[in-house]
């Protein structure tokens, strides 16, 4: 058992357990699966955000990142002069095994380098306390990118992907419920300046979070 001396060894164990716990939990007896509107349904346009383009996520990947339902679309700020994409994909049920995909995972594997890896706490309406969201700065080649991103379930907001999976297990256990959405915003980095970045993706996490509380489950 010498092994468990190595904390990501811990790590793997802990998170193997809880999916054996929620599976257990799940499996059990059936789910309770909220309604919801179709991610398609999601404004175009919100305090003079407004969309730009819409790309839907290809057949291929849907089939491999398990969603029940996609949504990638880059708006454009109020004044014009930049913009900031919006993925969400939604699980109806962890069930099977389907989970989110950590974008700390995906980025890397797609040939992005990390830059700087941080928690940072923002201010939205309709949340009584700040919430806490991953920022992720990559770089590939001379191009630069910011990620902040959480996930969503229940009416709450988890950042750590540890914590999710605790989460998982006890709304499978209380609520007989497993649903979960991964929720991420992209901004690119122009002139090098990466705060400019980072502050045009916090705007649009401020502006578009009480449009995703109205359209995912609660």
């Amino acid at each position: 058992m010498s092994f468990l001396n190595n904390n990501y060894a811990r790590v793997l164990t802990l998170v193997l357990l809880l999916q054996a716990v929620a599976y257990y939990a799940i499996a059990r007896r059936p789910e309770t699966a909220p309604p919801m509107m179709p991610l398609s349904f999601f404004p175009a346009s919100f305090e003079g955000w407004n969309l730009v383009k819409d790309t839907p996520v290809e057949k291929e990947v849907i089939e491999v990142l398990r969603t029940d339902d996609t949504l990638n679309r880059i708006y454009s700020n109020p004044a014009g002069t930049d913009s900031a994409g919006l993925f969400i994909a939604f699980f109806k049920t962890q069930r099977y095994g389907q989970s989110p995909h950590s974008p700390k995972n995906c980025l890397p594997a797609s040939g992005w380098d990390k830059i700087s890896d941080e928690r940072v706490p923002i201010r939205v309406r309709g949340w009584d306390t700040p919430i806490m969201i991953n920022q992720f700065v990559v770089q590939h080649g001379e191009e630069k990118s910011v990620t902040l991103y959480w996930y969503q379930s229940h009416r709450r907001v988890v950042a750590d992907e540890i914590s999710a999976k605790l989460w998982l297990v006890a709304d499978a256990i209380r609520y007989h419920r497993s649903d979960t959405a991964l929720v991420r915003v992209t901004a690119e980095v122009h002139n090098n300046n990466i705060q400019a970045a980072v502050g045009n993706g916090i705007q649009f996490v401020q502006v578009v979070f009480p449009q995703i509380l109205k359209q995912l489950p609660l």
